[in-house]
């Protein structure tokens, strides 16, 4: 006996004597319908920007191609800057070597003064926020050490340390503190009342308030100082390397200009702005997570 078939994506088979009845489901379109939703996804994401980038090129090639320009078009700073672009890894000597490198070496330093001055900045933050009179006394106070601008510390650093690398760092850390702090404190102040008298009624201790409460609670909060903090950091570092000198990306863009490389200028600043892009978009998906897992515990 054949039975018709009015579903593609379900078999039924009939009970037989003795037995109980089987239900068995397919989906073969399923997957059809994920790989379409990811190809979606990724459109609507890469190409619109893939569009502008090529709008911006056209228009950049057209303007400055004429003689006489004071930039160079895309066109001269591929061919002029072509080892730096394909290869961001070589190594010539102790100061000639690719963008790679010396990206990576400025990321050590703003991953370790970015680091002290998320674990000080979320710290200080946390107890600040637990005293409406603290935050009111110290609001002001970090509110005008924020607007320093990152340079502005670099000789106090220097004369503190007696060394480039110590006071680079020491500028990352003073530039990216001031966001976590005022963020975490805003957000341990919001914490609902409700959070706290469950705190209270557990007999948690402050290790484990912190830990349980104050932090999943305040995570959307902290996060959002931490991706401010990053980006000061990269900004800060960029700046501090070109006076201090060094390897890194900001000296590299000091000694490039001393030369009058303006394509290798560029290439640079697309360095710059790119591995910016990826440390935000990097501290934003920490955060995405922790908060995620912080809301289904």
């Amino acid at each position: 006996m054949t039975l018709p078939a009015t579903d593609d994506s379900k078999i039924t088979a009939l009970p037989l004597k003795g037995k109980s009845a089987t239900v068995t489901t397919i989906a073969p379109s399923a997957r059809k319908l994920d790989i379409a939703a990811l190809t979606g996804t990724i459109g609507k994401n890469v190409i619109p920007p893939l569009i502008v980038l090529a709008v911006i090129l056209a228009i950049w090639q057209v303007v400055f191609s004429q003689p006489g320009s004071s930039l160079p078009p895309p066109s001269e700073v591929w061919a002029q800057s072509y080892d730096l672009i394909v290869d961001p890894f070589f190594v010539y000597g102790s100061q000639d070597i690719g963008l790679g490198l010396r990206v990576f070496t400025s990321l050590q330093r703003v991953a370790i003064g970015f680091g002290l001055a998320a674990i000080v900045g979320v710290a200080v933050g946390a107890v600040i926020g637990q005293s409406i009179w603290t935050m009111r006394g110290l609001d002001p106070i970090f509110q005008i050490l924020r607007t320093v601008p990152p340079l502005a510390w670099l000789p106090i650093s220097l004369a503190a340390f007696m060394d480039s690398g110590p006071s680079a760092i020491f500028v990352i850390f003073i530039t990216a503190i001031w966001p976590v702090i005022i963020n975490t404190a805003v957000g341990v102040r919001n914490i609902p009342q409700d959070y706290r008298n469950v705190a209270r009624v557990l007999r948690l201790n402050q290790l484990e308030f912190f830990t349980r409460i104050m932090v999943p609670a305040a995570a959307p909060y902290i996060f959002s100082g931490l991706r401010i903090g990053v980006g000061l950091s990269w900004l800060a570092i960029v700046a501090a390397e070109m006076l201090t000198g060094g390897v890194g990306i900001g000296f590299f863009i000091w000694d490039a200009w001393n030369s009058s490389r303006l394509t290798d200028i560029i290439v640079a600043l697309v360095y710059i702005g790119v591995v910016g892009f990826v440390l935000d978009r990097l501290v934003a998906l920490i955060g995405t997570l922790v908060t995620r897992g912080a809301s289904a515990s």
